[in-house]
């Protein structure tokens, strides 16, 4: 059995986001969306995603390159001068798992996080981590430990079959993801024996801002069994803060694809958000 869910990251970060997520849905295969409830039209992504609501929308939880939900004055070793995040995340990370002052700080912001999610009434379907922060153990624990107070069923494992990869489009195998590879099993089977659901597969490291309509397509007609996620990036156009080379337009019109559902249905992949696929993926 193949399921599907493809997600688009940075829902809330800025307007040209969210008209994207909202296209992508309504008019494509776009089927859930993760929310930075610091994102400058956070606002207005929330009431878009509760005028549409079969789609999935999860948080994604901003540790870096963002502005921290709290007060500056409440996580000043968190940010730097300008009141954003750290973006050396080396050095950040071990003083996230090594200095107890920065722990206990790391821990009020993601709590934080979740109870702005919380507060937008929006049912939580699932967690993931911006630039995959949460492979690092402390904010992997901590993030485990306040999800499950705020109801947390299924989060995102950044562990992509290269294999795949290959079948889509030729590619020299990743020294970075075979890196990351045994970090993501570890977090995919202790996110398991705590009941969260997490996919067999995900794409979008390797085409990050570059999904095209051709990967898209060809990940589709290639898709392994059990349940996978494809993430995301589309926008209208950059925004402020958007990164520089990404192809969001692209990404859009990947998602709009009108011979993608002829595709989804003749390879009989259904399509949802974690939600949709707990009770076959917690075990």
């Amino acid at each position: 059995m193949k399921q599907l869910i493809v997600t688009a990251d940075d829902f809330g970060a800025a307007l040209e986001v969210n008209e994207a997520v909202e296209r992508g849905h309504r008019d494509g295969i776009l089927s859930a969306a993760s929310l930075m409830v610091a994102g400058a039209a956070a606002g207005d992504a929330v009431a878009r995603a509760k005028a549409m609501p079969r789609l999935r929308v999860g948080l994604h939880l901003v540790l870096v390159e963002g502005k921290p939900v709290l007060p500056t004055s409440a996580v000043p070793l968190l940010v730097d001068s300008t009141g954003h995040f750290r973006t050396d995340m080396a050095r950040a990370g071990a003083a996230m798992f090594f200095l107890p002052k920065v722990r206990t700080q790391l821990e009020r912001e993601i709590e934080a996080q979740f109870a702005a999610f919380a507060a937008t009434g929006l049912t939580l379907d699932h967690v993931n981590a911006h630039k995959h922060f949460h492979l690092h153990p402390t904010i992997a624990a901590l993030m485990l430990k306040t999800g499950q107070a705020y109801g947390l069923k299924g989060a995102r494992v950044p562990l992509e079959p290269q294999a795949v990869l290959a079948q889509v489009e030729p590619r020299k195998a990743s020294g970075v993801a075979a890196l990351t590879a045994p970090f993501a099993r570890r977090l995919r089977r202790r996110f398991r024996r705590a009941g969260i659901a997490a996919p067999d597969a995900v794409f979008g490291l390797a085409w990050s801002g570059a999904m095209t309509g051709p990967r898209l397509a060809g990940l589709i007609e290639h898709l392994p069994e059990g349940l996978s996620e494809i993430y995301m990036h589309p926008a209208t156009g950059p925004y402020p803060g958007s990164a520089p080379g990404y192809q969001y337009n692209a990404e859009l019109a990947a998602l709009t694809d009108p011979e993608l559902p002829a595709i989804l249905a003749a390879k009989a992949i259904r399509t949802g958000g974690f939600g949709d696929f707990l009770t076959q993926r917690i075990q």
